[in-house]
């Protein structure tokens, strides 16, 4: 079962007993957005109740970085800053030096090089941090730039949006390729439905990044906060590459098995990381999307391989009558 907002508040802390006060101050906190000092935490509680002591704040600091519910971040103030981390991507920072603003992101490469090398080492990790030291822009050169501290649920959108849109137009590239190399009517067919199916879906996508932009035109110019590298030209762009090098109708449906598979974990793997958001839902359905493509490209290859096999036993019966007959 899920945990939810209100058990975590309810937890006792390790050798401790049910807080309301505790209570009251995660309430506070989870109410806030950026990154808060505890003093700044110290200032909003005291606005609802005076009676709750700078102490009590910062042990209950604590206690929501060890139950998971709040990350602590040195951005080299020479002070501890608190986010959100209940039901939050893991995400990075950019920390410029000169105005001590950050800057978030989050990357799948960085995430699964942290991964692959805890695995090598044994190592369970619980928490990673990444924070990269720099200038920014408009402490370099003066300018107002267009960057903003923290993301928004609707750059999360804006950035999932793309990717799914990237990934879509490579598998319509793909299926096309493959129903004009495929020589089996049936595959043929299968991949002709499959591209009709990813340009319709695509010309949904693309209206609804237009709705997006509609809804806040500075987001088109805000900078990118999902990094997914092997995202960036679609997940189908290998494949349809593969295409041009000569293969037959059998590996055309492997290769799209495999772009197809992966495309389905990479959207479910990070959809089911992200807070309940519209970005959230974009990779979620686009992974049922993927599951429902693989599933019938798997029966297609099946078939094809049943189809060849009858194929060649009645290639060798002909043959065999044929020399009786002589």
């Amino acid at each position: 079962m899920a945990t939810t907002l209100q058990d975590l508040t309810r937890l006792k802390p390790s050798g401790g007993k049910r807080s309301s006060k505790r209570e009251q101050i995660v309430n506070v906190f989870l109410r806030q957005e950026g990154h808060l000092s505890a003093d700044d935490l110290v200032d909003l509680i005291r606005r609802e109740d005076q009676r709750i002591g700078r102490a009590t704040v910062y042990r209950t600091l604590q206690w929501m970085v060890d139950a998971g519910i709040a990350s602590k971040v040195d951005f080299g103030e020479g002070r501890f800053r608190f986010e959100h981390s209940y039901r939050q991507p893991r995400h990075f920072h950019l920390i410029c030096k000169t105005c001590h603003r950050s800057f978030e992101f989050l990357s799948s490469d960085i995430e699964a090089l942290v991964e692959e090398v805890a695995t090598a080492r044994s190592f369970t990790a619980s928490q990673s941090v990444v924070q990269i030291y720099g200038t920014c822009e408009e402490c370099r050169t003066g300018r107002n730039s267009t960057s903003e501290p923290g993301h928004t649920d609707m750059l999360f959108a804006r950035d999932a949006l793309r990717i799914a849109i990237a990934t879509e137009r490579s598998g319509l590239e793909f299926y096309s390729r493959a129903a004009r190399l495929t020589r089996d009517a049936r595959g043929r067919k299968v991949f002709e439905d499959l591209a009709h199916e990813e340009k319709e879906h695509l010309g949904k996508l693309e209206a609804r990044y237009t709705e997006l932009l509609q809804r806040d035109p500075k987001l088109e110019s805000l900078p990118t906060f999902l990094f997914f590298k092997g995202a960036a030209h679609g997940l189908f762009a290998e494949g349809a590459e593969r295409l041009l090098r000569g293969i037959n109708d059998q590996q055309a449906l492997l290769i799209g098995i495999r772009c197809e598979r992966g495309s389905h974990r990479f959207f479910k793997k990070y959809g089911e990381r992200f807070e309940d958001s519209e970005g959230k839902q974009i990779f979620l359905e686009f992974a049922d999307e993927e599951r429902e493509h693989l599933d019938l490209l798997v029966r297609e290859y099946r078939a094809l391989l049943k189809r060849q096999g009858r194929t060649r036993r009645t290639a060798r019966h002909g043959s065999a009558g044929a020399r009786a007959a002589r």
